[in-house]
């Protein structure tokens, strides 16, 4: 086989500051495969990548594309050799238009110089792949979804491309936009493109990937056809260890209504009805725009409203996000990055910056008690880091999720919004989630869970309510739970 493939990879080892990230790691994709490349955060895949695309240079091993060994030293360096990368993390230039942003890097200068024929070849390439944007819109005015398919338009647009590496590419799109994906992934197939695949949704890899290739701290754990391996299996090459439920929903004792919004609009939402009862989980579900997010904004003081909102059966105005922390609200963001961390401070900053006051003392902070607490929470929620000192960037987007429940965990709010809790974490990382809300629950913390996977709402929560084009669509409870009676609100 070796002389058939595309890329190799072996005995690839990568070495930071205090942690081993690959250890003889190997990795080989044929033309026309898609391969899934899998492991818990942490486990290297994004460190492989990177070298594969020239952000990091490897230690030790060898790299070969199509038989011949090449050292990839720079990103341009993977770019002139075929290599495209779609980051799960966005790349994109906000202050520049989605042409220019698709073509940035893969066209002459001409084709910036003539606006036309920039325009052109962008909404060609969208069009192509079955996409809908429009090329003229500056990238900053996108949401976070649309960002995401600029990024694979963009990866995409290159003719020369041989190799292309998809890392998460499903994570903020909407159901419609992963069929364009496969349907494109599909055709590349086809043409002789070899591609990566990195997803931590599990039907999405035995749909569309031929073979997978799993690591697990640092380390090459085997190469399997997909065909020839069960869910179960798979599980276990990740964490080690089986994982027979990966929910154990228990019903909690639901108390008295905590919360209520009545007739609540903002810009984005219109007239909506919501309570939150203590010690439940309630469900927002729909589709990408519903106005999912932007309900728990206004909640959290970060979009003016029209409406009441009672805390406790009294009535309170949240202007900010420092009023809605008075009330005992904590919001987990869906962008983390942008939105939940500072990610060029220590992860000891980001831990307890939601509670500084509490270690104050005459203007200074007693960092042992504040250091006890960033301790506390990262054996509780299992977060991988070697000091606290370390900056929080520096982590796999999993234990930066981490980091970032921990800082609000910190803050022992009455209710905590999680948005998009699970995005782009993996199996072990999501079950350890699952067991956090579990037991937040039972000390009756109430929870608004935000979700677009929907085995998630229908195994965590006690009911759910389901929104369309910024309303409040249904309300389903848990007797009612099936897929059915919930696209049926969630559907136009």
């Amino acid at each position: 086989m070796s002389e058939n493939l595309l890329l190799a990879m072996e005995g690839i080892t990568k070495t930071f500051p205090g942690v081993k990230a690959l250890n003889n790691v190997k990795l080989e994709v044929m033309p026309g495969e898609v391969h899934a490349l899998l492991g818990e955060n942490g486990a290297g895949k994004s460190t492989l990548i990177k070298i594969l695309a020239g952000i990091y240079t490897k230690d030790a091993g060898e790299i070969k594309i199509n038989g011949e060994i090449v050292e990839i030293s720079s990103v341009n360096d993977a770019k002139a050799k075929g290599i495209s990368v779609i980051h799960q993390e966005i790349s994109l230039v906000p202050k520049l238009s989605v042409a220019n942003n698709i073509l940035l890097g893969t066209e002459g200068k001409e084709v910036f110089i003539n606006n036309k024929k920039r325009r052109e070849i962008a909404q060609k390439t969208i069009k192509e792949l079955g996409f809908d944007i429009d090329v003229d819109a500056m990238v900053d005015t996108l949401s976070i979804a649309q960002q995401q398919i600029v990024e694979i338009v963009r990866a995409l647009a290159t003719e020369e491309v041989k190799l292309i590496v998809m890392d998460e590419p499903t994570a903020s799109i909407s159901e419609k936009d992963v069929d364009k994906l496969f349907a494109t992934i599909r055709r590349l197939k086809k043409k002789g493109i070899g591609i990566i695949y990195i997803s931590h949704r599990m039907e999405e890899i035995t749909q569309i990937a031929d073979r997978l290739t799993v690591l697990r701290d640092g380390c090459y754990i085997g190469t399997r056809n997909i065909d020839e391996i069960s869910m179960q299996d798979i599980v276990e090459m990740m964490v080690g260890r089986q994982v027979e439920e990966m929910y154990h929903y228990n019903i909690n004792a639901i108390g008295e209504t905590v919360l209520k919004m009545k007739d609540v609009s903002s810009q984005y939402v219109h007239h909506v009805d919501f309570e939150l009862k203590k010690g439940e989980v309630h469900g927002l579900y729909g589709l990408i725009g519903a106005g999912r997010t932007e309900l728990v904004r206004v909640l959290f003081g970060l979009d003016s409203y029209q409406g009441e909102i009672e805390i406790q059966g009294k009535e309170v105005k949240i202007r900010n996000a420092g009023d809605a922390m008075e009330h005992g609200i904590a919001l987990v963001p869906e962008d983390r990055k942008k939105e939940g961390l500072f990610l060029e401070n220590t992860i000891y900053f980001n831990s307890v910056i939601t509670i500084l006051k509490e270690f104050m003392s005459r203007f200074r902070i007693k960092n042992s008690k504040a250091r006890e607490t960033t301790e506390q929470y990262k054996k509780m929620l299992k977060i991988k880091y070697t000091d606290s000192q370390q900056l929080v960037g520096t982590l796999s987007g999993g234990n930066q999720q981490k980091v970032v429940l921990s800082k609000w965990l910190a803050a022992k709010p009455d209710i905590l919004i999680l948005d998009e809790p699970t995005r782009g974490i993996d199996i072990g990382a999501k079950s350890e989630i699952y067991d956090l809300i579990f037991q937040l629950v039972k000390e009756n913390v109430s929870i608004i869970l935000i979700s677009s996977e929907l085995p998630e709402i229908l195994n965590l929560c006690t009911r759910v309510s389901v929104m369309r084009e910024g309303r409040i669509a249904g309300h389903v409870e848990r007797k009612d739970f099936n897929q059915k009676e919930i696209f049926k609100y969630a559907m136009k």
